[in-house]
C-alpha cells in the first residue's frame, strides 16, 4: 500500500493506493485483484476487498465500488443516506459520510483522491483519458464547492499510473485533443512514427485549473512490472485474456 504524504499529514482520513501484493487471487490475477469486473474468481475478489478493508479499519461499513463507465458521471452519498447495494454506473464518488471507505479500480487510469479538511468531504476519482477528457476532475470539483468547499482547502493525491513512456497513441487520438484545445499539445510527445500521451500530467492540469494547489502525486508507473500494478496495457502486450484492477480507497474516520 502507498500513501500520499500531503493526503497523510491531514487528520481525520484513512487512505491507500494498493497494489496487487498481498491478496488470494492465482494465476494472471495474482494476487490482490479487486475488481469484481474482471473474470476471476468472485470469492478471491470478495476476500481482497476485505483485506484492504481490514487496512483501514474492522469497523468500518463495506467499499464502496462503482460500474465504472469512462465517463464524467459521478454519485454523492450524503450522511444520512443508505447505501445501495446495486452498483452504480459512473466514475467518481463524493461523500461526507463517516466510517465509509469509497473506492476506485484502475489498471493504468488515474486514481485521483480528494479531501476538504475543512467541509469534511472526501471524493475518490477514476480519470481514464475518456472520463477526463469529459472533464470529471472539473465537474467533481465544482460540486465539492457547490456543497461548501473552498479550493484553498481542497487536498488532490494522484495515485500510480501509466507513464508517459509507455502510453502510445495514434494520430487520432491526437487529433480529438488538439481540436478539444491547442494547448493539448504539450501533453503530447513524438518518438520517430510513435506519438505518446501523459496522462497524469493531462490529470494534474485538470486540477491547477480548478485553483487547486495541494497536489501530491505518486510517481509509479503502473505498466512497470517491477512496481507490482496490474496494467491493462501490460496485459494486452503479454497476449493475456483479463487482467486485475489495482484499487484506491479513502475514508473519513
Amino acid at each position: 500500500m502507498f500513501k500520499s504524504k500531503k493526503l497523510n499529514k491531514l487528520k481525520g482520513i484513512s487512505h491507500g493506493f494498493f497494489n496487487k501484493k498481498g491478496g488470494k487471487s492465482k494465476g494472471i490475477y495474482k494476487s490482490l485483484n479487486c475488481g469484481p469486473g474482471s473474470n476471476d474468481k468472485k470469492i478471491n475478489v470478495i476476500k481482497n476487498l476485505k483485506i484492504v478493508k481490514n487496512k483501514l479499519g474492522k469497523k468500518t461499513k463495506e467499499i464502496f465500488l462503482l460500474y465504472q463507465i469512462h465517463s464524467n458521471k459521478f454519485v454523492y452519498i450524503s450522511k444520512d443516506q443508505k447505501i445501495n447495494k446495486k452498483k452504480i454506473q459512473a466514475d467518481a464518488i463524493i461523500t461526507d459520510q463517516k466510517k465509509l471507505p469509497i473506492g476506485i479500480l484502475t489498471a493504468d487510469c488515474v486514481p485521483i483522491l480528494i479531501y476538504d479538511n475543512n467541509s469534511k468531504i472526501i471524493a475518490a476519482i477514476h480519470a481514464g483519458w475518456r472520463g477526463a477528457y469529459k472533464g470529471i476532475v472539473d465537474r467533481v470539483i465544482k460540486f465539492m464547492v457547490k456543497k461548501g468547499c473552498d479550493r484553498k482547502n481542497i487536498h488532490a493525491a494522484i495515485g500510480p499510473c501509466i507513464s508517459q513512456k509507455n502510453y502510445n497513441v495514434g494520430e487520432d487520438f491526437l487529433r480529438k485533443f488538439i481540436k478539444k484545445n491547442k494547448r493539448n499539445r504539450v501533453f503530447f510527445k513524438k518518438r520517430g512514427n510513435s506519438i505518446y500521451f501523459n496522462l497524469p500530467k493531462y490529470v494534474k492540469s485538470q486540477l491547477k485549473l480548478n485553483k487547486i494547489s495541494n497536489i501530491d502525486q505518486i510517481k509509479l508507473d503502473t505498466f512497470d512490472k517491477k512496481n507490482n500494478f496490474f496494467s491493462a496495457r501490460r496485459s494486452l502486450r503479454l497476449k493475456d485474456d483479463d487482467y486485475g484492477r489495482n484499487i484506491s480507497i479513502i475514508m473519513i474516520n
